[in-house]
Protein backbone atom coordinates (compact mmCIF):
# COMPACT_ATOMS: atom_id res chain seq x y z
CA UNK A 1 0.00 0.00 0.00
CA UNK A 2 1.84 3.26 -1.27
CA UNK A 3 1.68 6.23 1.95
CA UNK A 4 3.63 8.44 -0.30
CA UNK A 5 2.05 11.58 0.49
CA UNK A 6 1.52 14.10 -2.34
CA UNK A 7 3.18 17.05 -1.47
CA UNK A 8 1.64 19.19 -4.78
CA UNK A 9 -2.08 19.03 -3.36
CA UNK A 10 -1.14 20.19 -0.12
CA UNK A 11 -2.88 23.94 0.08
CA UNK A 12 -0.47 26.74 -0.12
CA UNK A 13 -0.50 29.15 3.04
CA UNK A 14 2.34 31.63 4.36
CA UNK A 15 5.12 30.28 6.64
CA UNK A 16 5.73 30.83 10.28
CA UNK A 17 9.12 31.88 10.27
CA UNK A 18 9.00 35.63 11.72
CA UNK A 19 10.88 35.55 15.28
CA UNK A 20 9.76 38.28 18.17
CA UNK A 21 13.18 40.44 17.03
CA UNK A 22 11.84 39.89 13.11
CA UNK A 23 8.79 41.46 14.00
CA UNK A 24 9.98 44.51 16.20
CA UNK A 25 12.32 45.07 13.27
CA UNK A 26 9.22 45.75 10.82
CA UNK A 27 7.29 47.61 13.07
CA UNK A 28 10.34 50.31 13.50
CA UNK A 29 10.87 50.43 9.75
CA UNK A 30 7.11 50.94 9.59
CA UNK A 31 7.38 53.64 11.97
CA UNK A 32 10.98 54.79 11.13
CA UNK A 33 13.69 56.12 13.51
CA UNK A 34 13.64 59.66 12.33
CA UNK A 35 9.64 59.80 13.00
CA UNK A 36 9.47 62.60 15.18
CA UNK A 37 11.61 64.71 13.39
CA UNK A 38 9.09 66.01 10.78
CA UNK A 39 6.88 67.23 13.13
CA UNK A 40 9.06 68.62 16.13
CA UNK A 41 8.65 72.09 15.09
CA UNK A 42 4.96 71.99 14.33
CA UNK A 43 5.09 70.12 17.95
CA UNK A 44 7.09 72.63 19.81
CA UNK A 45 4.82 75.42 18.68
CA UNK A 46 1.57 73.86 20.01
CA UNK A 47 2.64 72.87 22.84
CA UNK A 48 4.82 75.90 23.76
CA UNK A 49 8.26 73.75 23.80
CA UNK A 50 7.21 70.18 26.03
CA UNK A 51 7.94 68.34 22.95
CA UNK A 52 9.36 65.81 25.41
CA UNK A 53 6.49 65.58 27.30
CA UNK A 54 4.14 65.07 24.46
CA UNK A 55 6.29 62.43 22.83
CA UNK A 56 5.86 60.39 26.32
CA UNK A 57 1.93 61.68 26.67
CA UNK A 58 1.46 60.31 23.55
CA UNK A 59 3.50 56.82 23.98
CA UNK A 60 1.28 56.51 27.27
CA UNK A 61 -1.99 56.30 25.35
CA UNK A 62 -0.29 53.90 22.42
CA UNK A 63 1.05 51.55 24.59
CA UNK A 64 -2.71 50.43 26.35
CA UNK A 65 -3.74 50.89 22.51
CA UNK A 66 -0.70 48.81 21.67
CA UNK A 67 -2.12 46.27 23.93
CA UNK A 68 -5.52 46.17 22.46
CA UNK A 69 -4.36 45.46 18.87
CA UNK A 70 -2.38 42.65 20.25
CA UNK A 71 -4.97 41.04 21.73
CA UNK A 72 -7.88 41.35 19.02
CA UNK A 73 -4.78 39.93 16.47
CA UNK A 74 -5.15 36.69 18.72
CA UNK A 75 -9.12 36.89 18.23
CA UNK A 76 -8.96 37.52 13.94
CA UNK A 77 -5.15 36.32 13.42
CA UNK A 78 -5.69 36.85 9.16
CA UNK A 79 -7.10 40.30 9.31
CA UNK A 80 -5.22 42.82 11.29
CA UNK A 81 -7.41 45.42 10.98
CA UNK A 82 -9.13 48.30 13.16
CA UNK A 83 -12.26 48.04 11.03
CA UNK A 84 -13.00 44.26 11.19
CA UNK A 85 -11.93 44.14 15.24
CA UNK A 86 -15.11 47.00 15.60
CA UNK A 87 -17.30 45.54 13.28
CA UNK A 88 -17.22 42.17 14.49
CA UNK A 89 -17.23 42.67 18.36
CA UNK A 90 -19.25 46.13 18.52
CA UNK A 91 -21.54 46.61 15.16
CA UNK A 92 -20.91 46.82 11.27
CA UNK A 93 -21.72 50.52 10.92
CA UNK A 94 -19.02 51.04 13.75
CA UNK A 95 -16.77 48.76 11.89
CA UNK A 96 -17.52 51.37 8.56
CA UNK A 97 -17.14 54.84 10.32
CA UNK A 98 -13.86 53.23 11.64
CA UNK A 99 -12.78 52.08 8.03
CA UNK A 100 -14.17 55.35 6.49
CA UNK A 101 -11.90 57.37 8.77
CA UNK A 102 -8.93 55.12 8.21
CA UNK A 103 -9.20 56.30 4.18
CA UNK A 104 -9.07 59.89 5.44
CA UNK A 105 -5.59 59.12 7.18
CA UNK A 106 -4.61 57.20 4.14
CA UNK A 107 -5.40 59.85 1.98
CA UNK A 108 -3.87 62.54 4.12
CA UNK A 109 -0.57 61.02 4.63
CA UNK A 110 0.29 61.71 1.24
CA UNK A 111 -0.45 65.21 1.42
CA UNK A 112 1.41 65.84 4.37
CA UNK A 113 4.63 63.87 2.48
CA UNK A 114 4.32 66.32 -0.68
CA UNK A 115 4.23 69.34 1.89
CA UNK A 116 6.76 68.49 3.88
CA UNK A 117 9.23 67.29 0.97
CA UNK A 118 8.11 70.75 -0.59
CA UNK A 119 9.67 72.65 2.11
CA UNK A 120 12.44 70.24 2.20
CA UNK A 121 13.43 71.03 -0.96
CA UNK A 122 13.35 74.32 -0.74
CA UNK A 123 16.29 74.12 2.03
CA UNK A 124 18.26 72.46 -0.90
CA UNK A 125 17.14 74.58 -4.23
CA UNK A 126 15.52 78.25 -2.70
CA UNK A 127 15.26 79.53 -6.06
CA UNK A 128 12.64 76.67 -7.29
CA UNK A 129 9.10 77.91 -5.61
CA UNK A 130 7.01 75.67 -3.39
CA UNK A 131 4.02 75.56 -5.79
CA UNK A 132 6.67 74.19 -8.50
CA UNK A 133 7.77 71.58 -5.82
CA UNK A 134 4.50 70.40 -4.84
CA UNK A 135 3.36 69.66 -8.24
CA UNK A 136 6.81 68.14 -8.82
CA UNK A 137 6.60 65.46 -6.16
CA UNK A 138 3.10 64.62 -6.75
CA UNK A 139 3.65 63.96 -10.06
CA UNK A 140 6.42 61.75 -8.21
CA UNK A 141 4.14 59.67 -6.10
CA UNK A 142 1.11 59.41 -8.69
CA UNK A 143 3.89 58.22 -11.46
CA UNK A 144 5.62 55.47 -9.62
CA UNK A 145 2.12 54.14 -8.37
CA UNK A 146 0.49 54.16 -11.68
CA UNK A 147 4.12 51.80 -12.74
CA UNK A 148 3.43 49.79 -9.50
CA UNK A 149 6.96 50.89 -8.36
CA UNK A 150 7.44 49.70 -4.70
CA UNK A 151 9.95 49.16 -2.35
CA UNK A 152 10.99 45.78 -1.25
CA UNK A 153 11.53 44.80 2.24
CA UNK A 154 15.25 44.88 1.80
CA UNK A 155 15.23 48.20 0.84
CA UNK A 156 13.19 49.50 3.59
CA UNK A 157 15.48 47.66 6.12
CA UNK A 158 18.09 49.40 4.41
CA UNK A 159 16.88 52.55 4.61
CA UNK A 160 15.90 52.36 8.38
CA UNK A 161 19.38 51.30 9.17
CA UNK A 162 20.67 54.41 7.19
CA UNK A 163 17.94 56.51 8.98
CA UNK A 164 19.44 55.07 12.41
CA UNK A 165 22.82 55.63 11.62
CA UNK A 166 22.36 59.62 10.59
CA UNK A 167 19.82 59.37 14.12
CA UNK A 168 23.41 58.02 15.83
CA UNK A 169 25.27 61.05 13.72
CA UNK A 170 22.90 63.84 14.89
CA UNK A 171 22.76 62.50 18.40
CA UNK A 172 26.61 62.94 18.46
CA UNK A 173 26.95 66.65 16.95
CA UNK A 174 24.12 67.59 19.55
CA UNK A 175 26.03 66.18 22.95
CA UNK A 176 28.97 68.07 21.59
CA UNK A 177 26.85 71.36 20.83
CA UNK A 178 25.16 71.12 24.26
CA UNK A 179 28.61 70.26 25.85
CA UNK A 180 30.59 72.96 24.62
CA UNK A 181 28.49 75.97 23.57
CA UNK A 182 24.87 75.85 25.12
CA UNK A 183 26.28 74.18 28.51
CA UNK A 184 22.62 74.21 29.99
CA UNK A 185 22.74 74.23 33.70
CA UNK A 186 20.97 73.68 37.08
CA UNK A 187 16.91 73.40 35.79
CA UNK A 188 17.72 74.20 32.39
CA UNK A 189 17.93 70.39 31.56
CA UNK A 190 14.12 69.68 33.02
CA UNK A 191 13.10 72.93 30.37
CA UNK A 192 12.43 70.50 27.82
CA UNK A 193 10.15 68.19 30.39
CA UNK A 194 8.62 71.32 31.77
CA UNK A 195 9.06 74.95 31.42
CA UNK A 196 6.95 77.24 34.37
CA UNK A 197 7.06 80.26 31.94
CA UNK A 198 5.68 79.04 28.36
CA UNK A 199 3.47 75.74 30.57
CA UNK A 200 -0.54 75.13 29.77
CA UNK A 201 -1.84 72.21 29.89
CA UNK A 202 -4.72 72.52 26.76
CA UNK A 203 -1.71 73.22 24.84
CA UNK A 204 0.25 70.65 26.36
CA UNK A 205 -2.72 68.18 25.40
CA UNK A 206 -2.69 69.87 22.07
CA UNK A 207 0.58 69.15 21.29
CA UNK A 208 0.32 65.46 22.00
CA UNK A 209 -2.40 65.21 19.56
CA UNK A 210 -0.60 65.74 17.12
CA UNK A 211 2.68 63.75 18.29
CA UNK A 212 0.63 60.72 18.27
CA UNK A 213 1.84 60.79 14.51
CA UNK A 214 5.04 59.87 15.49
CA UNK A 215 3.44 56.45 16.25
CA UNK A 216 1.27 56.00 13.54
CA UNK A 217 2.03 52.94 11.51
CA UNK A 218 2.64 50.49 14.69
CA UNK A 219 -0.56 48.79 14.09
CA UNK A 220 1.03 47.24 11.11
CA UNK A 221 2.46 44.58 12.72
CA UNK A 222 -0.71 42.92 13.50
CA UNK A 223 -1.05 42.71 9.73
CA UNK A 224 1.50 40.04 9.81
CA UNK A 225 -0.10 37.66 11.96
CA UNK A 226 -0.31 34.71 9.86
CA UNK A 227 3.57 34.43 9.11
CA UNK A 228 4.91 34.80 13.04
CA UNK A 229 5.89 31.96 15.49
CA UNK A 230 3.60 31.77 18.19
CA UNK A 231 1.28 34.94 17.10
CA UNK A 232 -0.78 34.87 20.33
CA UNK A 233 2.48 35.98 22.21
CA UNK A 234 4.62 37.69 19.43
CA UNK A 235 2.26 39.96 17.94
CA UNK A 236 1.17 41.85 21.22
CA UNK A 237 4.80 41.99 22.55
CA UNK A 238 6.18 43.19 19.46
CA UNK A 239 3.73 46.21 19.55
CA UNK A 240 3.86 46.95 23.09
CA UNK A 241 8.08 46.71 22.63
CA UNK A 242 7.63 48.87 19.14
CA UNK A 243 6.07 51.86 20.40
CA UNK A 244 8.21 51.72 23.68
CA UNK A 245 11.75 51.76 21.64
CA UNK A 246 10.31 54.48 19.22
CA UNK A 247 8.94 56.29 22.16
CA UNK A 248 12.45 56.27 23.98
CA UNK A 249 14.29 57.28 20.94
CA UNK A 250 12.26 59.98 19.95
CA UNK A 251 11.99 61.59 23.47
CA UNK A 252 15.88 61.46 23.25
CA UNK A 253 15.91 62.76 19.87
CA UNK A 254 14.03 66.00 20.74
CA UNK A 255 15.38 66.21 23.99
CA UNK A 256 18.09 66.86 22.42
CA UNK A 257 16.67 69.32 20.06
CA UNK A 258 15.25 71.56 22.67
CA UNK A 259 18.07 71.88 24.74
CA UNK A 260 20.52 73.10 21.87
CA UNK A 261 17.38 75.40 20.53
CA UNK A 262 15.59 76.50 23.85
CA UNK A 263 11.35 76.72 22.88
CA UNK A 264 12.19 80.54 24.12
CA UNK A 265 13.91 81.10 21.00
CA UNK A 266 10.58 80.37 18.37
CA UNK A 267 11.12 79.31 14.83
CA UNK A 268 10.75 81.24 12.28
CA UNK A 269 6.91 80.49 10.31
CA UNK A 270 8.93 79.70 7.48
CA UNK A 271 10.89 76.96 9.65
CA UNK A 272 8.10 75.48 11.67
CA UNK A 273 7.65 72.60 8.93
CA UNK A 274 11.24 71.69 8.97
CA UNK A 275 12.54 72.74 11.98
CA UNK A 276 14.61 69.72 12.97
CA UNK A 277 16.98 70.06 10.13
CA UNK A 278 17.61 74.01 11.16
CA UNK A 279 18.48 72.47 14.93
CA UNK A 280 20.99 69.73 12.91
CA UNK A 281 22.21 73.53 10.87
CA UNK A 282 22.87 74.75 14.45
CA UNK A 283 24.49 72.02 16.29
CA UNK A 284 26.69 70.27 12.97
CA UNK A 285 26.68 73.21 10.08
CA UNK A 286 25.74 72.87 7.06
CA UNK A 287 27.16 69.16 6.90
CA UNK A 288 24.70 67.97 9.32
CA UNK A 289 22.39 70.01 7.93
CA UNK A 290 21.83 68.77 3.89
CA UNK A 291 22.91 65.36 5.38
CA UNK A 292 19.47 65.22 7.70
CA UNK A 293 17.14 67.39 5.15
CA UNK A 294 18.24 64.78 2.36
CA UNK A 295 17.69 61.80 4.73
CA UNK A 296 14.11 63.03 6.11
CA UNK A 297 13.25 63.85 2.45
CA UNK A 298 13.72 60.37 1.26
CA UNK A 299 11.98 58.93 4.02
CA UNK A 300 9.19 61.44 3.52
CA UNK A 301 9.00 60.61 -0.22
CA UNK A 302 8.85 57.17 0.82
CA UNK A 303 6.37 57.57 3.22
CA UNK A 304 4.13 59.16 0.84
CA UNK A 305 4.20 56.91 -2.15
CA UNK A 306 3.73 54.22 0.06
CA UNK A 307 0.52 55.60 1.49
CA UNK A 308 -1.07 56.59 -1.74
CA UNK A 309 -0.42 53.31 -2.75
CA UNK A 310 -1.79 52.16 0.43
CA UNK A 311 -4.96 54.36 -0.28
CA UNK A 312 -5.70 53.53 -3.88
CA UNK A 313 -5.37 49.66 -2.36
CA UNK A 314 -8.13 50.35 -0.28
CA UNK A 315 -10.38 52.50 -2.31
CA UNK A 316 -10.30 49.14 -4.70
CA UNK A 317 -11.35 47.07 -2.07
CA UNK A 318 -14.38 49.51 -0.95
CA UNK A 319 -14.87 49.57 -4.86
CA UNK A 320 -14.77 45.82 -5.43
CA UNK A 321 -17.67 45.12 -2.23
CA UNK A 322 -20.12 47.81 -3.48
CA UNK A 323 -18.85 50.02 -0.52
CA UNK A 324 -17.99 52.52 -3.28
CA UNK A 325 -19.13 52.49 -6.70
CA UNK A 326 -17.62 49.40 -8.53
CA UNK A 327 -17.06 50.81 -11.92
CA UNK A 328 -14.94 54.00 -10.80
CA UNK A 329 -13.62 52.12 -8.18
CA UNK A 330 -13.32 48.63 -8.23
CA UNK A 331 -11.34 48.26 -11.21
CA UNK A 332 -7.50 47.24 -12.20
CA UNK A 333 -5.84 48.14 -15.47
CA UNK A 334 -5.89 45.46 -17.18
CA UNK A 335 -1.43 45.75 -18.55
CA UNK A 336 -0.34 46.87 -14.78
CA UNK A 337 -2.92 45.49 -12.53
CA UNK A 338 -2.76 48.75 -10.49
CA UNK A 339 -6.24 50.31 -9.72
CA UNK A 340 -5.42 53.33 -11.84
CA UNK A 341 -8.52 55.52 -11.39
CA UNK A 342 -8.03 55.37 -7.79
CA UNK A 343 -4.35 56.26 -8.44
CA UNK A 344 -5.17 59.53 -10.43
CA UNK A 345 -7.54 60.59 -8.06
CA UNK A 346 -5.66 60.39 -5.12
CA UNK A 347 -2.93 61.96 -7.12
CA UNK A 348 -5.36 65.02 -7.75
CA UNK A 349 -6.42 64.85 -4.31
CA UNK A 350 -2.99 65.28 -3.13
CA UNK A 351 -2.11 68.09 -5.50
CA UNK A 352 -4.90 70.21 -4.28
CA UNK A 353 -4.66 69.04 -0.87
CA UNK A 354 -0.63 70.54 -0.96
CA UNK A 355 -2.30 74.15 -1.82
CA UNK A 356 -5.37 73.91 0.92
CA UNK A 357 -3.70 72.20 3.89
CA UNK A 358 -0.73 73.18 6.08
CA UNK A 359 1.41 70.51 7.50
CA UNK A 360 -0.07 71.34 10.54
CA UNK A 361 -3.76 71.10 9.81
CA UNK A 362 -3.12 68.16 7.52
CA UNK A 363 -1.17 66.48 10.63
CA UNK A 364 -4.08 67.24 12.93
CA UNK A 365 -6.89 66.13 10.65
CA UNK A 366 -4.39 62.58 9.87
CA UNK A 367 -5.02 62.04 13.76
CA UNK A 368 -8.66 62.76 13.87
CA UNK A 369 -9.18 59.59 12.00
CA UNK A 370 -6.17 57.66 13.54
CA UNK A 371 -7.88 57.83 16.94
CA UNK A 372 -11.19 57.12 15.67
CA UNK A 373 -9.56 53.86 15.16
CA UNK A 374 -7.34 53.25 18.42
CA UNK A 375 -10.60 54.10 20.28
CA UNK A 376 -12.64 52.19 18.64
CA UNK A 377 -10.09 48.89 19.23
CA UNK A 378 -10.08 49.44 23.10
CA UNK A 379 -13.60 49.50 22.87
CA UNK A 380 -13.87 46.26 20.55
CA UNK A 381 -10.54 44.71 23.40
CA UNK A 382 -12.79 45.54 26.30
CA UNK A 383 -16.11 44.48 24.73
CA UNK A 384 -14.44 40.84 23.67
CA UNK A 385 -12.46 40.43 26.49
CA UNK A 386 -14.46 41.15 29.40
CA UNK A 387 -17.65 40.06 28.35
CA UNK A 388 -17.54 37.27 25.32
CA UNK A 389 -13.93 35.55 25.64
CA UNK A 390 -13.95 32.63 27.91
CA UNK A 391 -9.88 33.22 27.66
CA UNK A 392 -8.97 34.98 30.59
CA UNK A 393 -6.27 37.90 30.09
CA UNK A 394 -4.56 40.16 32.63
CA UNK A 395 -6.17 43.31 33.31
CA UNK A 396 -8.60 42.52 30.66
CA UNK A 397 -11.14 45.71 31.40
CA UNK A 398 -8.47 48.04 33.19
CA UNK A 399 -6.35 48.06 30.23
CA UNK A 400 -8.33 48.89 27.04
CA UNK A 401 -9.85 51.01 29.89
CA UNK A 402 -7.04 53.18 29.70
CA UNK A 403 -6.78 53.02 26.74
CA UNK A 404 -9.76 54.21 25.73
CA UNK A 405 -9.53 57.12 28.32
CA UNK A 406 -6.26 58.34 27.32
CA UNK A 407 -7.61 58.20 23.46
CA UNK A 408 -10.73 60.18 23.91
CA UNK A 409 -8.98 62.68 26.22
CA UNK A 410 -6.41 63.07 23.51
CA UNK A 411 -9.00 63.40 20.84
CA UNK A 412 -11.09 66.22 22.13
CA UNK A 413 -7.71 68.20 22.28
CA UNK A 414 -7.08 68.10 18.85
CA UNK A 415 -7.63 71.60 17.30
CA UNK A 416 -11.65 72.46 16.38
CA UNK A 417 -11.23 73.16 12.98
CA UNK A 418 -9.60 69.17 12.75
CA UNK A 419 -12.95 68.37 14.58
CA UNK A 420 -15.00 69.58 12.58
CA UNK A 421 -13.71 68.57 9.24
CA UNK A 422 -13.28 65.34 10.82
CA UNK A 423 -16.67 64.88 11.50
CA UNK A 424 -17.83 66.03 8.32
CA UNK A 425 -15.79 63.54 6.60
CA UNK A 426 -17.40 60.47 8.58
CA UNK A 427 -20.93 62.09 7.73
CA UNK A 428 -20.39 62.16 4.19
CA UNK A 429 -19.03 58.46 4.55
CA UNK A 430 -22.25 57.52 6.46
CA UNK A 431 -24.48 59.05 3.53
CA UNK A 432 -22.11 57.35 1.28
CA UNK A 433 -22.68 54.32 3.21
CA UNK A 434 -26.38 54.23 3.40
CA UNK A 435 -26.87 55.03 -0.40
CA UNK A 436 -24.56 52.20 -1.12
CA UNK A 437 -26.53 50.02 1.30
CA UNK A 438 -29.97 50.48 -0.33
CA UNK A 439 -32.37 47.57 0.67
CA UNK A 440 -29.61 45.28 1.88
CA UNK A 441 -29.52 43.92 5.51
CA UNK A 442 -26.80 46.47 7.30
CA UNK A 443 -24.39 43.37 7.64
CA UNK A 444 -24.17 42.56 3.72
CA UNK A 445 -22.04 45.96 3.25
CA UNK A 446 -18.37 44.80 4.06
CA UNK A 447 -15.43 46.62 4.14
CA UNK A 448 -12.30 45.29 2.47
CA UNK A 449 -9.15 45.04 4.40
CA UNK A 450 -6.14 46.96 1.89
CA UNK A 451 -3.64 44.17 2.61
CA UNK A 452 -5.66 41.44 1.28
CA UNK A 453 -7.13 43.32 -1.76
CA UNK A 454 -4.53 42.20 -4.39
Amino acid sequence: MDTTVDRSVEPLGLRRTLKLRHLILYGIIIIQPTAPMSIYGVVSNAARGHVVTTILIAMVAMLFTAVSYGRMARVYPSAGSAYTYVGKEIHPLAGYVVGWSMLMDYMLNPIICAIWCSAAAQNIIPQIPYAAWAVAFVLVFTGLNLRGVQTSSRVNALLALGMSIVVVVFIAYAIRYIALVARPVGGQWLLPFYDPATFAPGLLFHGASIAVLTYIGFDGISTMSEEVENPRRNILLATVITCFAIGVLSAIEVYLAQLAWPARIPFPASMVDTAYVQVALRVGGKFLFQLLNATLLIANMGSGIAAQFGAARLLYGMGRTDALPKRFFGVLNEKTRIPRNNVLLLGAVTLAGTFLLTFEKGAELLNFGAFIAFIGVNAAALIHYKFRSQEKVVFAALSPLCGLAVCTFIWLNLNLDAKLLGAAWVGVGLLLYFVMKGNKPLAAVEWSDPTNSA
